[in-house]
């Protein structure tokens, strides 16, 4: 069976900034340039037969590289569309990211990007990429491997010899090499050997794949922080919410809930979660835990949160949730439209 026609183009290496790129400065780790040439040297050092069955590839650089934690939904956005307008004339795209916000902006790219017909594969690196044992290297390696896979049609991750799901990520350790995880759902392929191995039947093209259409709105509107994120701790007061919640600039908001999620029993935060959805602010509900999922009224305690209109969940990740969420509320859907649509899984997020 024929290859189709544009796994035969190069890969697009878009480069973003992050750790992987960055140099030593007089200040600390800062983001650095001319990462085409440094890319190509240290793929040189690799044992010539590996050299040899990489797949052909540009890179575009980002005129202003920056640390992944000072990235924003505006970033996401430009990013999407940059991969849009490049999709057609490439086998695939590997983006080079920052590992702080990796997997948000890999759950953002997914909604998105819905539809995809090939491979959209971020990694990045503990280490930069000149540094002594760096990951660097061997990510990027992996990274091109799976981008040229057509079987891989979906925004995926790929990091210390795996590859996830990129809507089912975290990062999980601050320092280690094996920094991300899928706590919910199983790996899409990994490195065994010197090869790239796709586990068949578990990505997006042997699944629901959502719409076939890519979805790129405008986030500005929500760029002032329309969208919050409240971890709910013991002894948290309905005053405390409200503070967040009546402001009139917020229109979505993510719970981060316990066990399978509870909540406290207290009518008045029951009546501001109430008074929010009544106002037509989007909220719904994670768990505070890293696996398993929520059953939203499965115990009395999260009775309430049924009652008051909280959405779940289920086992998305936090990252999933609130990038949803922005991608949502940055399209002209009504109230019932974007609950349903929340609701329904367009990327494998559920």
């Amino acid at each position: 069976m024929s290859l189709p026609s544009h796994t035969t183009r190069p890969v697009l290496v878009l480069y973003a900034g992050g750790t992987l790129g960055m140099v030593p400065t007089a200040q600390g780790l800062a983001p650095g340039g001319n990462i085409d040439s440094r890319l190509r040297r240290a793929l040189s050092t690799l044992p010539p037969a590996r050299q040899a069955s990489l797949p052909e590839f540009v890179v575009h650089e980002s005129a202003d590289p920056i640390d992944s934690s000072s990235a924003t939904p505006a970033d996401w956005q430009r990013l999407a569309r940059a991969v849009a307008a490049e999709l057609p004339a490439h086998a695939g795209v590997v983006i080079l990211h920052g590992t702080d916000t990796l997997s948000w902006t890999a759950s953002s790219l997914a909604f998105q990007l819905q539809g995809l017909d090939r491979p959209v594969v971020i990694t990045g690196a503990m280490l930069p990429l000149e540094a002594e044992g760096s990951d660097a290297l061997a990510n990027i390696e992996l990274a091109l491997r799976f981008a040229v896979e057509p079987r891989l049609q979906e925004v995926a991750v790929a990091f210390a010899g795996r590859l996830m799901r990129g809507v089912k990520t975290r990062k999980i350790h601050s320092e280690s090499a094996d920094a991300f995880a899928s706590p919910n759902y199983p790996h899409l392929g990994r490195r065994i050997d010197n090869d790239a191995i796709l586990f068949p039947g578990r990505g997006l093209a042997a699944q629901q794949r959502g719409a076939p259409r890519f979805e790129l709105p405008d986030y500005e509107a929500l760029a002032n922080g329309g969208v919050v994120r409240i971890a709910l701790w013991p002894g948290v007061q309905a005053w405390q919410l409200s503070a967040w919640l009546e402001d009139e600039r917020v229109r979505g908001a993510l719970l981060e809930v316990w066990g399978s999620g509870n909540a406290p029993e207290d009518p008045n935060l029951l009546g501001v979660l109430a008074k929010a959805t009544g106002e037509g602010k989007l909220l719904v509900a994670v768990s505070q835990c890293p696996g398993g999922s929520i059953d939203i009224g499965h115990y009395a305690a999260g009775q309430g949160l049924a009652q008051a209109g909280v959405l779940s969940a289920d086992a998305m990740t936090p990252e999933a949730a609130l990038t949803k969420l922005i991608h949502l509320l940055a399209q002209p859907l009504d109230d019932t439209e974007r609950r349903e649509r929340f609701l329904t899984a367009l990327v494998g997020e559920r």
